[in-house]
């Protein structure tokens, strides 16, 4: 365990995500951000600002590692670099943050996982939903037998911001393996905590159906002109889009999990809405969620038969929240915090993380082959006990 009474944070990739690592930023406590890597120093100007002009920056995260005060390490690089980035801080010594998805590929998965039980260190995965007000909200229902035994669950997922992804290196299946995994990852997590298993057996479809059409591309190496982002509707009249694009704009995956439940997630990046629709439905009810922000959102749970009902049996209005993806980036910063320093039971987990990349994987490798159902690797057991012990029940 990292010194319960002195937190000292190192940051790789301060861009980006990399903000989140402010929360735990509290030197009266503490707790200090003291290091960042990042290969674009533009974005040091901020970091600097934030936690001083002394704060030590560097383009090559290894000087980050070689550091003997840094024993907590954030890594919010892009997902292609989690591997890489997460194994080495393991290897340091230094306890690890690691944004979602854990990796792209199930093989940089287990090398992460072995690397922090093999060197006896804190890995904690940056799964936010689990700590969001409505996700929360529906968990406890479930939990509590509002509807009974789950026996069905989905997910729809309309993505406005869709041609973001297709901009940058998310349009990249070497850099990505697709949507279906690195956005997915989210929701794949959140159907799995609720319908309380791990998918088992997957299959899906999809496609490049509008992304592909866009002609107006950046030449490979050249930056995104920043005009171009003026322009976010409707889709097709988006400009400069990343060179490569050869990965999937919608995705349709179906799911059996080892418990029984059977599953679904549909997830399409040309919407002119933003947000997440799950419902669970179970012996006895339903419950559904219908917007996904604190002060916008409410859970809906039918729980006795009926005609047409458009508001549900109960109604559960989910009160604003302050706080990044409400709240969620604060709640989620504070669990790690008391992870590492007091040894504190976790909501997110790295076993299930896995199985998000996994079921993720293995969908989309479906997809690209016609639709074949595919098993999902279960995480050998003794890798996974190390990790299952620090998770509440």
């Amino acid at each position: 365990m990292s010194d319960s009474k002195n937190l000292q944070i190192g940051v790789i990739g301060v861009g980006g995500r990399g903000w989140i690592a402010y929360n735990a930023h509290r030197p009266d406590q503490g707790m200090r951000v003291v290091a960042g890597a990042d290969v674009n120093e533009a974005a040091f100007e901020k970091f600097l600002r934030w936690y001083g002009r002394d704060t030590f920056v560097t383009a090559d995260y290894r000087r980050v590692l070689d550091r003997a005060d840094v024993n907590v390490v954030f890594v919010t690089s892009p997902d292609y670099l989690h591997e890489e980035h997460a194994v080495a801080a393991l290897r340091a010594g230094k306890d690890v943050y690691l944004e979602k998805p854990m990796a792209i590929t199930l093989d940089g998965c287990l090398r992460i996982l072995q690397a922090a039980r093999d060197n006896g260190r804190k890995l904690y995965l940056g799964h936010n939903m689990r700590h969001m007000t409505f996700v929360l909200k529906m968990k406890h229902l479930i939990d509590s037998g509002a509807i009974g035994e789950v026996k069905v669950g989905w997910c729809r997922h309309f993505v406005s911001y869709g041609g973001e992804f297709f901009a940058g290196w998310h349009a990249e299946r070497a850099k990505s393996t697709g949507l279906l995994l690195q956005k997915g990852a989210h929701d794949i997590d959140i159907l799995h905590w609720l319908c309380g298993g791990y998918s088992k057996r997957v299959h899906a479809m999809g496609g490049l159906t509008l992304y592909g059409q866009i002609t107006d591309r950046r030449a490979p190496g050249a930056a995104r002109d920043a005009g171009a982002q003026s322009v976010d509707w409707p889709p097709l009249a988006l400009k400069q889009l990343n060179p490569i694009i050869d990965i999937e704009d919608v995705s349709m995956m179906q799911m059996r999990l080892d418990n029984g439940v059977l599953a679904s997630y549909q997830q399409c990046h040309y919407t002119p809405d933003a947000w997440r629709n799950y419902t669970i439905i179970g012996s006895e009810g339903r419950i559904e969620n219908f917007g996904d922000r604190p002060g916008e959102c409410v859970v809906r749970l039918w729980n006795r038969r009926t005609g047409y009902n458009p508001y549900g049996d109960e109604q559960y209005f989910m009160p604003p929240v302050a706080g990044g993806h409400g709240g969620a980036d604060d709640a989620i910063v504070e669990e790690f915090v008391r992870y590492v320093r007091e040894g504190a039971k976790i909501t997110t987990s790295a076993v299930a993380a896995y199985y998000s990349v996994a079921a993720g994987c293995m969908a989309t490798l479906s997809l690209r082959g016609g639709g074949e159902p595919l098993d999902v690797p279960a995480l050998p057991e003794g890798l996974a006990a190390y990790f299952t012990a620090d998770v509440k029940a």
